[in-house]
C-alpha cells in the first residue's frame, strides 16, 4: 500500500462534519482536498479546496478529473448532503433529481475518478455518509430514500472493489448539533433541541468530532478486513425513537 502522505478527497470538507473529517486526516499527516460550494475560512499547508456545486453533474466530473490528474487519490469521503425537508404532498421532481445527484451522482463521479490510482496501488478507502434518517423520518421523503440508497450503493461497491484492496463503508450520523444542516432545522440552544437530546439514549446531541472519529476508523490502513458495513453514530437513536 502507498506510504504517507495519503491523499483524501472530502466532499463538503470546508465546514461542519466535513471540516472535522478533513482536520482529522490532516492531523494524521494526510493531504486533503475538499470540494465545496464556498471557500473555507481556515487553512492548512496540506489542505486544498475546490469550489464546485456538486448539484452540477458536469462540473463535478470536471473537477474530479482535474484532481485525479494531479494526485494519486487514496481516500474518498463523500460527506456533502442536503435535506430538503418537506411533507410528502409538497415533494417535487426537482427535489428528487437534486438529492439523487448530490448523494449518488457526486459520490459516483468522485470514486470513479479515484479508482484508477486506487486499483494501481491495490489500496483504497471509501467512506460514504448516510444518516440515521435512512431508517425513516417525517418530512424526509427524498433525503431518507437517498441516504438509504447510499447504504445499498456502498455494499455493491464493497463487493466489486474488495479484490483490489479497496474497502467501502458507511457512517450514518444521528442529530449533529454543530452543523449548518442541524441549524437549518432548529437552534441547538432551543427547547426543541433540548427535548431531542433527552430522547436520545445517551442523553446528548452529537458533535462533528463524533462522526469524524468513525470515518477515521474506517479510513485506517489497518481496517482492511472491514468492508460493506454501516456504522450509526447516533447515540443510540437508531435503536430507539426520536422526534425531530
Amino acid at each position: 500500500m502507498p506510504a504517507l502522505p495519503y491523499t483524501a478527497i472530502v466532499s463538503g470538507g470546508n465546514t461542519g462534519i466535513g471540516a472535522a473529517i478533513a482536520r482529522g486526516f490532516l492531523a494524521d499527516g494526510y493531504d486533503v482536498i475538499s470540494l465545496s460550494r464556498r471557500k473555507p475560512d481556515w487553512s492548512h499547508p496540506q489542505f486544498m479546496s475546490y469550489e464546485v456545486d456538486l448539484l452540477d453533474a458536469a462540473a463535478t466530473r470536471q473537477v474530479a478529473s482535474e484532481i485525479a490528474a494531479k494526485a494519486a487519490i487514496t481516500h474518498v469521503v463523500h460527506n456533502a448532503g442536503a435535506i430538503r425537508a418537506k411533507p410528502l404532498e409538497e415533494v417535487v421532481d426537482e427535489d428528487v433529481g437534486a438529492l439523487a445527484q448530490l448523494h449518488f451522482g457526486a459520490g459516483i463521479a468522485l470514486v470513479q475518478a479515484a479508482l484508477p490510482s486506487m486499483k494501481l496501488a491495490r489500496f483504497g478507502r471509501i467512506v460514504l455518509l448516510s444518516s440515521r434518517a435512512a431508517l425513516g423520518a417525517t418530512t424526509r421523503t427524498v433525503y431518507s430514500a437517498t441516504k438509504a440508497g447510499i447504504i445499498g450503493m456502498a455494499r455493491t461497491w464493497a463487493l466489486e472493489l474488495a479484490p483490489y484492496g479497496i474497502t467501502v463503508n458507511v457512517v450514518a450520523p444521528g442529530p449533529i448539533a454543530d452543523t449548518e444542516m442541524f441549524g437549518s432545522v432548529m437552534s441547538p440552544d432551543s427547547e426543541r433541541a433540548k427535548k431531542l437530546a433527552q430522547s436520545i439514549p445517551v442523553g446528548r446531541l452529537g458533535e462533528s468530532g463524533d462522526v469524524a472519529r468513525a470515518v477515521s476508523f474506517f479510513s485506517s490502513p489497518d481496517a482492511d478486513f472491514i468492508t460493506g458495513q454501516t456504522l450509526y453514530v447516533c447515540g443510540g437513536a437508531s435503536i430507539g425513537s426520536i422526534s425531530i
